[in-house]
């Protein structure tokens, strides 16, 4: 049996690997839908967006799906009060994913303008929404969450859905949707053509030039601002079992979150990545480099999420009315032999996702042309 200490580490690791995963993936499909009412100035250009991602769509949501599971089963504290407390931000994350199959189903079940025009509108909400509540919540885990834990271990959640709506987690907000637009666009560039590729384009630079502005404006806020970061006051012991309150967390306002980039120098390589990955989209986008644009865009997707990964660190769910009761790798998570087993589920199950995933891109890649929507207008969204 692997080593407790190790488990912990690896479903840190392999949960981020998930999210990643998912952004990559269904990001470029959200993003995709958030542009295309803007990107698509005719009935055959929305289309021809939307029949980019319509093989693929339902199959990314799998690394979502299986990133929650994993959340529920890996660390179940975290999973119990982040559901719980961010009830009314995941129901609307929910409703508006709702939107997708049934916008993609019923588009073009109608040849009327205002009906298709209405889920064009339905679609975009649907992408658009989720990139930015998403962004909102992991602004939030920077704040703090308002949770404290009892003696039983109960958590209380004394926050409201309004409070989320902060100033830093909407600049948050506005790096992911910006981030996944960025990715949407990059993707259109790569399987359209003609105006479309171009308007693509150019909407792909303006989303990574709002990334690159907002993501420096919000590390120079965790840097300069007031938001303290946390960390332990003792050695803990990371082999021990599941109980948050057998620590103490002070709280750290000099440079808050940023301790873990001098503690670890090499981390630093996730936000450079960022960086360099939004300049390198800004660029090839200019220049119509469908391909180099979307290896800039996965960059900046992989660098954001581990620049937020690797500050938190090894924090998962911090609370900002009761430090000690902050949630964190080592101690709010499942049993020794609980992470064993889904160890062993993971290393035969990730490998198929990758697998059938790579399978169905490559079987249906290909450019969406107006030609190609004209002569398969009754058999495609």
């Amino acid at each position: 049996m692997i080593e407790y200490e190790l488990l912990k580490i690896i479903w840190w690791v392999l949960v981020g690997v998930l999210l990643i995963g998912f952004a990559l993936t269904d990001g470029f499909d959200m993003g995709a839908m958030a542009l295309m009412p803007f990107v698509g100035k005719t009935d055959n250009e929305r289309r021809a967006a939307i029949n980019t991602i319509a093989p693929h769509w339902d199959g990314n949501q799998v690394w979502f799906i299986t990133a929650g599971g994993a959340l529920f089963a890996a660390w179940p504290m975290v999973y119990a009060v982040a559901f719980s407390g961010m009830y009314w931000a995941l129901l609307l994350v929910l409703f508006a994913l709702f939107l997708r199959p049934v916008g993609f189903d019923y588009r073009s079940k109608l040849e009327n303008t205002q009906w298709r025009t209405s889920w064009d509108w339905g679609l975009c909400l649907g992408g658009a929404v989720p990139a930015l509540v998403f962004g909102v919540a992991f602004g939030n885990l920077f704040l703090g969450v308002p949770f404290g834990l009892d003696e039983t271990l109960r958590s209380q959640y004394t926050g409201s859905f309004f409070a989320l709506l902060n100033p830093f987690a909407l600049v948050c907000g506005i790096v992911s949707l910006s981030m996944l637009c960025a990715h949407g666009g990059s993707w259109l560039m790569l399987r359209t053509d003609g105006d479309l590729f171009h308007r693509s384009a150019k909407a792909t630079q303006l989303m990574a030039a709002i990334f690159l502005a907002c993501f420096l404006v919000a590390g120079a806020w965790l840097y300069f601002g007031s938001i303290e970061g946390y960390s332990y006051a003792t050695a803990i012991d990371t082999n021990a079992a599941l109980n948050p309150l057998a620590k103490e967390v002070v709280t750290n306002a000099n440079h808050g979150w940023m301790n873990n980039y001098s503690t670890y120098p090499i981390t630093i390589a996730a936000p450079v990545a960022a960086i360099l990955g939004a300049i390198l989209a800004l660029i090839s986008a200019g220049k119509q480099k469908a391909a180099i644009t979307f290896t800039g865009t996965s960059l900046m997707i992989v660098g954001a999420i581990l620049t937020a990964g690797f500050a938190l660190f090894p924090f998962l769910l911090p609370s900002n009315i009761d430090p000690t009761s902050s949630l964190t790798m080592w101690d709010a998570v499942s049993s020794h032999k609980t992470l064993g087993v889904m160890t062993v589920a993971a290393c035969i199950f990730v490998p198929l996702i990758l697998i059938y995933t790579s399978w169905s891109y490559y079987k249906m890649w290909g450019v969406i042309t107006n030609k190609h929507i004209e002569e398969n207008s009754h058999s495609l969204y």
